[in-house]
C-alpha cells in the first residue's frame, strides 16, 4: 500500500520520501516502487522515464527524513497502537504547517488525532489497493480537521487523477463498512455451503457489475487485514460484523490471500 501511494505521488510530479522499518524493507520498497513505475512508463501513463521518476524518490529508515515535507501519509499495518506511535513520532519531525494523514481503512481518525499536538493538521486519506489503478480515495475528516486541510486534500486527490469521497469519522467510514459487510456475508455463504466462492463472486460481478467479487477482493486486501477490520467493526457496531469462523481459520493457517498464494482462491 505504501509503495502504491508513493507511486501515485511520483506520477503526479511530487518529490517523495519513503521511510521503512529497516534497510532491508527500504530496499524492498525501492524495488517495488521502481518496478511499478516502469510498468506505468510502458503503458504510456507518463512522459517521464523510469529513471526520472525514481530520482525524485528517497528511501530511508529514519523519521528525520520527513523534515521539510509538506504532507506525510502513514501506511503502517492496521493496528491502533502501531499507527498512533508512528504518527506521534512523525509529527515531531514536521513543521507546524505540515499536514499529516493516515491511510487507515477503519480505525477512528479522532482517536488517532487525540495523541497529536496538531490535530487540526490531521485527516484520513484512505487509498485503495492497487493504488495506481484505483481511482477512489476516501477523505476522512475528524472533528478537529481544519477546513483548510479538508479543501487542500481534495485538491491533492484530484491532482493524483483520483476521485474523493468525503466522510466524517465513523467506524469503517463508508467504503470499509459496506465492503466488509458484503465480504463477511459472502464468507458465511461459503461456510454454510450455499455456493462456491467462485459462484458467489460471479453473482456479484455479473449480477451487480462489481469489477471483482467480494472474496477475490478479500484475497487482494489480505484476509488478516479483513479480519482486523471486522474485529474492530464488531467491537464498535455490534454482532452483524462478527468475523465468521472460516475467516479466523484461514488466517490461523496462514492463508492470507494473494500475498501467500492461498486465500478463498489459489494463486500461482
Amino acid at each position: 500500500m505504501g509503495a502504491g501511494i508513493a507511486h501515485a505521488f511520483l506520477l503526479a510530479g511530487a518529490e517523495v520520501v519513503v521511510v521503512e522499518r529497516d534497510r532491508e524493507a527500504a530496499d524492498a520498497a525501492r524495488t517495488r516502487v521502481t518496478g511499478s513505475l516502469a510498468k506505468s512508463v510502458e503503458r504510456g501513463d507518463t512522459d517521464e522515464s523510469t529513471q526520472e521518476l525514481a530520482e525524485r524518490a528517497t528511501f530511508a529508515v529514519n523519521y528525520g527524513e520527513f523534515a521539510g515535507c509538506g504532507l506525510v501519509v502513514e501506511a503502517v499495518p492496521e493496528d491502533f497502537a502501531l499507527k498512533s506511535t508512528a504518527l506521534c513520532a512523525v509529527e515531531e519531525q514536521l513543521d507546524d504547517g505540515a499536514w499529516l494523514a493516515t491511510n487507515t481503512s477503519s480505525l477512528s481518525v479522532d482517536r488517532l488525532a487525540a495523541g497529536l499536538k496538531r490535530p487540526g493538521n490531521f485527516c484520513g486519506l484512505h487509498f485503495f489497493n492497487p493504488v495506481p489503478a484505483s481511482r477512489l480515495v476516501e477523505l476522512v475528516l475528524g472533528a478537529r480537521t481544519s477546513e483548510q486541510l479538508a479543501t487542500s486534500a481534495q485538491g491533492w486527490i484530484e491532482a493524483l487523477g483520483k476521485a474523493a469521497v468525503v466522510v466524517r469519522d465513523a467506524p469503517g467510514f463508508a467504503s470499509s463498512r459496506l465492503g466488509v459487510a458484503i465480504a463477511l456475508e459472502a464468507m458465511r455463504m461459503v461456510e454454510e455451503g450455499v455456493a462456491s466462492a467462485e459462484d458467489i463472486d460471479t453473482a456479484m460481478t455479473l449480477g451487480y457489475r462489481h469489477p471483482t467479487g467480494p472474496l477475490r477482493t478479500t484475497d487482494l486486501v489480505g484476509l488478516d487485514v479483513r479480519l482486523g477490520i471486522a474485529e474492530y467493526l464488531h467491537s464498535t457496531l455490534g454482532d452483524r460484523f462478527a468475523p465468521p469462523q472460516i475467516l479466523r481459520d484461514k488466517v490461523a493457517r496462514g492463508e492470507l490471500g494473494r500475498k501467500t498464494g492461498q486465500g478463498f482462491f489459489s494463486y500461482e
